[in-house]
């Protein structure tokens, strides 16, 4: 069932928009181009937020870049390891490197831009993006007749 509101037509398409086609193409099974997995993503809505959940274990808050460009939410991640071993006349030095960078559209005029927030706790990263005044739900309210 599709939520609408007639204040704000590109609401009722936030989710649908939020996403973009990779996240909906199931042939792609949560793989980049180049195999490696992506981040399972939820995205969550409250009467005063929307919040985007990244799970990344193993990583470290510092491996993560979250910009807003516009209407475009970006969340990216690097991250090198280099580990060398010696024994006697023998090395063996190994490289890994981790990286993913999702985007997202976020309509400016539901989304606060300015009060975005994120942390990183046990594996999951979790963005908040606030809704603006105007966004939010309304108590339903009664009109006396004159």
């Amino acid at each position: 069932m599709k939520r609408t509101n007639s204040y704000y037509p590109s609401f009722s398409n936030f989710f649908d928009n939020f996403f973009g086609n990779d996240l909906m193409d199931w042939s792609n099974m949560n793989f980049s181009n180049t195999n490696t997995t992506l981040p399972a993503v939820n995205v969550k809505e409250t009467d005063e937020a929307y919040e985007i959940e990244v799970a990344a274990p193993g990583m470290e808050k510092k491996d993560f870049r979250i910009n807003l460009d516009n209407d475009v939410l970006t969340i990216s991640s690097e991250r090198k390891n280099e580990k060398e071993e010696k024994t006697g006349k023998y090395s063996r030095k190994e490289f890994s490197y981790q990286s993913f960078q999702r985007s997202f559209t976020v309509p400016n005029n539901v989304v606060d831009g300015n009060e975005i927030k994120a942390k990183y706790n046990d594996g999951i990263l979790t963005i908040s993006l606030p809704k603006k005044e105007e966004a939010k739900p309304r108590p339903p309210k009664e009109i006396k007749i004159s």
